[in-house]
């Protein structure tokens, strides 16, 4: 997707068009990448291996040759297990704590594993998932354009400059 810029006018803001670039790209089917992503394959193929260790995408499919090299999935993956994980523990562990009372000990031998194991178990799934939403939507390089492919520079006027003093 490229960006070109409006004429520009004194008066007028500066105003941005989107080209149809991407009308020519056929669509990706976002559901089905994301699948792919949850069992750790290649959004594209769904046969190669995504990850060359626990959290390492690979840099392209060993099946396709998909390039992942450009995904950028950051802190969406934690942030995502971290939801996932406390909205099934910590309803469990109020249920068991209001109903049966158990001491402290217990919750601890209950909710710790059960937290640990959640949270390192997802984050696998989860990371392959939001990288097969990247691939899908045609984010960071994964559509063929370099995301820094539009700079946006402010303007100056002599009214916010030192200029004026």
């Amino acid at each position: 997707m490229t960006l070109d810029r409006a004429p520009a006018e004194t008066s007028a803001p500066v105003t941005w068009q989107r080209t149809d670039d991407d009308a020519i790209l056929p669509k990706r089917n976002v559901w089905r990448a994301m699948f792919r992503g949850l069992r750790a394959r290649c959004p594209n193929c769904g046969q190669g291996k995504m990850f060359n260790a626990f959290l390492k995408v690979a840099p392209q499919c060993n099946v396709c040759g998909e390039d992942l090299s450009h995904q950028c999935a950051d802190d969406a993956p934690p942030y995502f297990v971290i939801f996932i994980t406390g909205h099934v523990v910590v309803p469990l562990s109020l249920s068991v704590e209001f109903n049966y009372a158990p001491p402290y000990w217990l919750h601890l031998v209950l909710w710790l594993p059960l937290t640990l194991g959640m949270a390192i178990g997802l984050l696998t799934p989860v990371k392959g998932a939001v990288v097969g939403l990247q691939w899908a939507f045609r984010m960071h390089g994964f559509g063929g354009n370099a995301d820094d492919g539009l700079a946006i520079v402010p303007v100056t006027t002599a009214a916010n400059t030192n200029e004026s003093k």
